[in-house]
């Protein structure tokens, strides 16, 4: 069941999720490494996001009852597209489950703040033109990575926890104020 931020029923789904984080939390950080896969043990996930660059928000269950709700993850592939061109991509449901993890790691409700998610071949060109540090075959053409923070969390831990969990890739961009993540190896920069 997906529920937008915008709608009814926010604030008592905010409550509900962070009492659940906050259990979450606690269990993972006693009962499983923080390597370990946490997403794998919740029956129904949920995100939220705002995008810095459209303003557009979205909450939504994207795991529920063993399955990724097809609906969910349009939903989310809209939010995430490519800004610029307007060209949706799907998300890799396994960076979904990156930011869920992390979520929990950081006992946080905020939405993360999306800076940058699926970029087109185009729209990473031009980027690369404009910045060195912009990878070719970036998996952001993949949808397989993105660019966030949290409000009233800093970047740097957000960082380190996503290193501890040891999964994909981490960039750390501090002037800038975001962290890359992504489902590709295991990687950091």
């Amino acid at each position: 069941m997906a529920i937008d931020a915008q709608k009814g029923g926010a604030a008592a789904f905010r409550l509900h999720r962070r009492a659940f984080l906050r259990a979450a939390g606690a269990a993972a950080a006693s009962l499983v490494p923080v390597g370990a896969a946490c997403a794998r043990a919740i029956e129904t996930r949920s995100l939220s996001f705002v995008h810095t660059h459209t303003g557009e928000s979205l909450s939504v269950a994207y795991f529920e009852a063993g399955t990724y709700p097809p609906v969910a993850l349009e939903r989310i592939n809209h939010l995430l597209r490519d800004f610029r061109s307007n060209e949706i991509h799907p998300i890799d449901p396994g960076v979904l489950d990156i930011l869920f993890d992390l979520q929990v790691l950081m006992n946080r409700d905020e939405p993360y703040q999306v800076i940058s998610a699926y970029r087109s071949p185009g729209t990473n060109a031009a980027m690369r033109r404009r910045s060195a540090g912009v990878a070719e075959h970036s998996l952001h053409m993949d949808g397989k990575a993105i660019d966030i923070r949290v409000s009233g969390f800093a970047t740097r831990k957000i960082r380190d926890l996503a290193l501890q969990m040891g999964r994909g890739g981490v960039g750390f961009y501090p002037q800038s104020d975001f962290v890359h993540l992504d489902c590709g190896r295991v990687r950091f920069w």
